[in-house]
């Protein structure tokens, strides 16, 4: 195995150890220097839905959420717009740091991936995602918290893949239910360090 692999092999199992299993109030591997059991908040406590439309076609890029890549832009994930240019009125209006669930189910994301808008720049998205806005909490640790997967229990107890095998399916006012391992301040930035880190070092060796 290369480097490339063991370095995405470690990722995935720190990304197993370092948040709480269901019903504990501790990941199994802590960063030194805390002890305070971690809260539980629901994602509608620290978050809210986005539901800005694009009506003055202000914003012209599409993005896509891809499970493998994250947020694209959908011109450089397809070599060309897809969208409907006479559409984009009613398409959600995406800025930096916004989160967004796309429903679409792949090998990557059995209920659907939910990604960062790291692009720093301001695109727009089809009505069919959940885009929303993280009000409390550090960006890069909530990142990678849904790069986990303890989150997709939840999911598959409150929604389904109904009629649309590619599609899965929850409904919003059950999907801002979504418990979320919530440590303090301090400890969601390192968490966010460490694996920006590795992510880092993975890129480099890509």
């Amino acid at each position: 195995m290369g480097k490339l692999e063991n370095l995405k092999q470690l990722k995935k199992a720190y990304l197993q150890v370092m948040f709480p299993q269901e019903g504990e109030n501790a990941p199994k591997l802590r960063l030194a220097g805390f002890a305070e059991p971690w809260k539980r908040r629901k994602l509608h406590e620290i978050s809210t839905k986005v539901t800005e439309k694009n009506s003055s076609y202000k914003f012209v890029e599409t993005f896509t959420n891809s499970a493998e890549y994250g947020i694209i832009s959908q011109r450089e994930f397809f070599d060309r717009d897809i969208s409907n240019k006479s559409n984009l009125d009613g398409y959600y209006v995406v800025r930096p740091n916004d989160f967004v669930y796309n429903p679409r189910i792949s090998n990557f994301a059995p209920v659907g991936p939910i990604k960062r808008n790291s692009l720093n720049r301001t695109g727009v998205m089809s009505p069919l995602y959940y885009v929303f806005r993280v009000l409390e909490g550090d960006y890069t640790y909530l990142e990678k918290y849904f790069d986990s997967i303890y989150w997709h229990d939840f999911m598959k107890m409150n929604g389904d893949s109904g009629v649309r095998a590619d599609r899965f399916n929850i409904k919003d006012s059950l999907f801002v239910e979504m418990p979320i391992p919530y440590p303090c301040m301090q400890e969601q930035v390192l968490i966010g360090t460490f694996f920006r880190s590795l992510d880092e070092l993975i890129k480099l060796h890509s």
